[in-house]
């Protein structure tokens, strides 16, 4: 078993979803998603500005954001946003315990702002839900800088031995 199906197993079966749900939206996540990914978080969500277009779930993994769409009428499932998590700018969430929920936010590279809000059933999975968001865009999304450590011809400062100069 690879480590997305290692990982996505648990987290699916934490968020209550149901084995119908999983399998239905599993081909279409295992085409977005590598067999190296680890799952971060898996949970149905909706679109607070089109709260009739479907049900939605949301997969987080530490490289990628996935969202498909499930159609009311007709149960048809289409991918609604594949994207890399360095690809995202402008993201930003608001746990709110009161209604039980996460609003989520984000721009993808297309320009189009996606908004999602994630309901939980309890107050204090706001708080590990706003956590996991936490892991997946505070800590692990650094912009790359360019690291000089030394130039050639440069001379150290302070020379120690040992480890710059051999000891013969």
């Amino acid at each position: 078993m690879d480590v997305f199906s290692r990982t996505f197993l648990p987290a699916a079966a934490e968020a209550g979803l149901a084995v119908q749900t999983v399998s239905r939206h599993m081909p279409v996540f295992r085409r977005c998603v590598g067999s190296g990914d680890a799952t971060i978080l898996v949970t149905r969500c909706s679109r607070p500005d089109r709260p009739v277009t479907g049900d939605y779930l949301l997969l987080l993994t530490h490289r990628r954001l996935v969202v498909t769409q499930q159609t009311r009428l007709l149960h048809r499932l289409r991918l609604h946003l594949n994207t890399e998590l360095r690809e995202l700018s402008n993201v930003t969430w608001s746990p709110d315990p009161r209604l039980q929920s996460v609003e989520m936010a984000a721009t993808a590279i297309d320009g189009i702002r996606e908004r999602f809000l994630i309901r939980t059933s309890h107050p204090k999975q706001v708080w590990q839900l706003d956590a996991l968001l936490n892991q997946a865009f505070r800590t692990r999304l650094r912009p790359p800088g360019a690291r000089v450590v030394a130039s050639i011809g440069d001379t150290p400062a302070v020379a120690r031995p040992g480890i710059f100069a051999p000891s013969w």
